[in-house]
């Protein structure tokens, strides 16, 4: 394992010198930094020049030039990176730092869900092959796979942001709105349970039923203006998390998991109270990381304790169902701050921003800063999750097919194992494979990518760095945004070649 890392390593070295050196010479020859400063009119002109072209070392011929970069970016291995600086003489390496945090946060939680959400999706397709979910979900995915990005972003600007802001000033839900969001919704969980025409029947109508009393909640306790999720609605998320991960997890026949999910989840419940009124008063991010890793190591020793044989997985399943309930409950917490953030007079009743990051001078405790934070993120994430989730579905979906038609599956089947087990601990695995591939080429790409997304939305990370070097032949920000987005896809693809040995013990690296 050791030598092929290592091998992999050496040769991403050699790629990355080459691709460095051709990005280098490519920015470098594409124009010229001063020809601003020649057609200008200052009366120090030929100073201003003078002293960009020190700052640049523009007297020296790009091939040379590249190696002054390389030998300043070489100290990063002994702690001293150098990317130079930019042609206002600002220090890349600063630029690159804060653009960095930014996109990431803009990308990450995007990711993730598109991960989550596109396996989940793939894998019920391939299950429920050639039903009218599956048609409906390969409409989709191929409708948003061909969209661009920016004409996405858009779509969303003007109707998730401008058209719902204008919404929220008056919320009403009218009765043909209620009826019509009903019947599409419990169409679409009955095509996704699918089952006998009885049991799909029995389907719609709760579905149905159940969205339109919640619908008519909303509106009669102006829900809208005063959002909440009390401790009825933790109580019931508890519960079905409870329930629906150990089903998913190790099937509801495991009575000692069943117990330790339900215990978790009763403990969960009866922290939302002190949570409430006398901890998130003084919240900070500190302690809600604290928060975050006690809720899972908590729900993982109670699983443990209750697991009988199969402690482990009692305590992953627990583990799971108390971050579910935690993240209900921090919920609760943003939504107790919801109508202070609203009337603020920086947000002027118009919550779902569409550009920048942050709403300047907003100030605040720590749930009104994470309400903003993800106000600005909500509509270049749905655009990122959109075009990501097309693809994941997709491949998740011809991978699990490719899978379930194999002999080693008609074997676990013949043996009488549930269909539960046979998907999550036969097919499943072996169909992350290639899907492991694809997320960690996606992953590579979507840094890459975030050009667009952020130009469209205002949003200064390391897209912007890169252009603003484009856009003034400055190669110093362009070869950072180029060194770490190519380190990203060396080391993602060398994450994807672990896994294969990880998921499937017939590979072994060597």
């Amino acid at each position: 394992m050791a030598s092929f890392v290592t091998r992999r390593l050496i040769a991403a070295f050699f790629v990355l010198l080459a691709a460095t050196f051709l990005m280098y010479m490519l920015v470098a020859l594409s124009g010229d930094p001063l020809e601003e400063l020649r057609q200008g009119n200052a009366p120090n002109k030929q100073q201003l020049m003078d002293s960009l072209s020190m700052r640049l070392n523009l007297d020296v011929p790009p091939f040379l030039r590249y190696f002054l970069w390389l030998g300043g970016v070489g100290q990063c291995f002994v702690g001293q990176c150098d990317f130079g600086v930019n042609v206002q003489g600002l220090p890349v390496l600063t630029l690159l730092e804060q653009a960095m945090g930014s996109t990431l946060q803009l990308v990450t939680g995007a990711q993730i869900i598109a991960i989550v959400v596109g396996l989940i999706v793939g894998i019920t397709t391939a299950l429920r092959q050639y039903s009218g979910y599956d048609y409906s979900i390969t409409f989709a995915s191929f409708l948003f796979f061909s969209l661009p990005i920016f004409w996405v972003a858009v779509l969303l600007k003007q109707y998730i942001a401008i058209g719902f802001n204008n919404w929220l000033a008056d919320p009403l839900i009218g009765v043909p709105v209620v009826i019509g969001i009903s019947i599409v919704s419990g169409l679409l969980w009955m095509s996704f349970l699918g089952g006998a025409a009885k049991r799909r029947l029995v389907t719609l109508g709760v579905a149905t039923a159940s969205t339109a009393a919640m619908l008519v909640y909303f509106e009669l306790t102006n829900w809208f203006t005063t959002p909440n999720v009390g401790i009825v609605g933790v109580a019931v998320t508890a519960i079905a998390a409870a329930l629906g991960v150990t089903a998913i997890s190790v099937g509801l026949a495991n009575k000692h998991a069943v117990r330790g999910a339900l215990v978790t989840a009763v403990v969960g419940i009866a922290l939302y109270y002190p949570m409430t009124y006398f901890v998130f008063p003084g919240m900070n991010l500190p302690l809600f990381l604290a928060l975050a890793v006690g809720a899972i190591i908590g729900g993982g020793v109670i699983g443990y304790f209750f697991g009988g044989r199969d402690r482990w997985q009692s305590a992953r399943t627990s583990a799971i169902v108390a971050f579910i309930i935690g993240a209900v409950i921090a919920l609760e917490g943003f939504l107790m701050y919801w109508n202070a953030y609203f009337n603020s007079t920086r947000i002027n009743g118009r919550p779902i921003a569409t550009i920048g990051s942050a709403t300047p001078n907003l100030g605040g405790n720590f749930w009104i800063q994470g309400i903003d934070t993800f106000t600005h993120l909500l509509l270049p994430t749905i655009a990122i999750i959109l075009i990501s989730f097309a693809s994941l579905t997709r491949y998740t979906r011809a991978s699990m097919l490719e899978v379930m038609n194999q002999d080693y599956i008609r074997t676990a089947r013949s043996k009488g194992l549930t269909q539960r087990t046979v998907v999550v601990r036969h097919a499943l695995r072996n169909a992350l494979i290639p899907i492991s591939t694809v997320i960690a080429l996606d992953i590579g790409a979507l840094i890459g990518g975030a050009v667009i997304t952020e130009t469209v939305f205002g949003w200064s990370g390391m897209g912007q760095l890169f252009l603003e070097g484009l856009r003034h032949i400055d190669p110093n920000p362009v070869m950072a945004f180029f060194v770490v987005t190519g380190l990203l896809a060396v080391v993602f693809n060398l994450v994807a070649d672990l896994l294969y040995a990880s998921l499937d013990p017939r590979i072994r690296v060597s």
